[in-house]
């Protein structure tokens, strides 16, 4: 059974990067000096479909009708492959497939770099 990792609305799914315990000059950081940062970076793996809006044709119906719509959605500037610095806070960690992956909102983000 093949699956496929789905993100929701205005969620971004960022690969952190791998976080080094020495610094330049070879110092080792004590654990958990790293988590304290405010902002992290890394790699977008994929991105939800964007910011739902809704049609101009629903407010001419009314709330007990309900017609076939289909779902319109703002997309996000975020794309795969961009490199991104977002608010570690923001974020949630998960495992997947062995990867350790932070899904974080697209407002978390604070640059992209793209290219």
């Amino acid at each position: 059974m093949d699956r496929e990792l789905i993100v929701i609305g205005d969620r971004v799914l960022i690969e952190p990067d791998t976080e080094t315990e020495k610094t330049d000059t070879g110092l080792y950081l004590p654990q958990g000096i790293k988590e304290k940062e405010k902002v992290q970076a890394g790699t977008v793996v994929k991105t939800g479909p964007g910011f739902p809006i809704p049609s101009p044709e629903d407010l001419e119906i009314e709330p007990w009708q309900s017609p076939e719509q289909l779902k319109k959605y703002f997309p996000l500037q975020a794309k795969e492959g961009d490199y991104c610095i977002f608010l570690r806070n923001s974020g949630v960690e998960i495992t997947y497939e062995g990867r350790k992956l932070v899904i974080v909102p697209h407002s978390a983000i604070l640059v992209l770099l793209r290219g």
